[in-house]
């Protein structure tokens, strides 16, 4: 699946199922539980989504992330514990700051936060992306002061990297975000074979 350093996510339908979860691709009917897990002040927050987040944004937002899907650059997921209603989502795509890397994000809903769905998102997706995109590593962007989302890194065996803030533009403002990341087994920090893994 690799293409000149960089990958290609997994073609649609995608459907992931284990530790108590089910992801799965959006659909038209998802919009108002769109809107449920979006409109929120703390993913207004933390993420460069629509505030308010109503049901054109969520419109918006679906016809973007199937047009990404298309091309082969993203995968965004409604997180369910049943494959039914979504209470979050988790994304994986290349990171913009290089395309070798693997990059994941995720929200979940306010009412649905504390019960550890991001945490088995990122898993189940993790060991999908290490399998079978084989990135030079997995990569978490998270602002600092994202309490959650830092614990969310840890939890899944990221850690922090030794690079520069990542610099981005969200909402009129400039953000820098912290790198997490996590390297396949048998690499070091150049992606190159090593004797043992671990996080980097």
């Amino acid at each position: 699946m690799q293409t000149k350093g960089s990958f290609v996510v997994p073609p649609a339908p995608l459907r992931l199922e284990g530790v108590g979860i089910t992801l799965r691709e959006w659909t038209d009917d998802d919009l108002d539980a769109l809107v449920e897990v979006y409109d929120d002040p703390e993913i207004a927050r933390w993420t460069p989504v629509a505030s308010p987040f109503d049901a054109r944004a969520a419109r918006a937002y679906l016809d973007k992330a199937r047009t990404s899907r298309a091309e082969g650059r993203t995968a965004q997921l409604a997180i369910t514990t049943d494959g039914g209603r979504p209470k979050g989502e988790v994304l994986l795509f290349r990171s913009a700051s290089d395309e070798r890397d693997a990059e994941l994000a995720y929200g979940v809903g306010a009412e649905h936060r504390g019960q550890g769905l991001a945490g088995r998102a990122v898993r189940l997706v993790a060991e999908l992306a290490l399998r079978e995109l084989r990135p030079r590593r997995l990569v978490l962007c998270i602002e600092q002061g994202n309490r959650a989302s830092e614990a969310v890194a840890h939890a899944c065996g990221f850690a922090l990297a030794d690079q520069p803030p990542v610099p981005r533009r969200a909402k009129g403002r400039e953000v820098l975000l912290r790198t997490w990341s996590l390297r396949p087994e048998g690499t070091d920090r150049s992606g190159r074979p090593e004797a043992a893994a671990r996080p980097a």
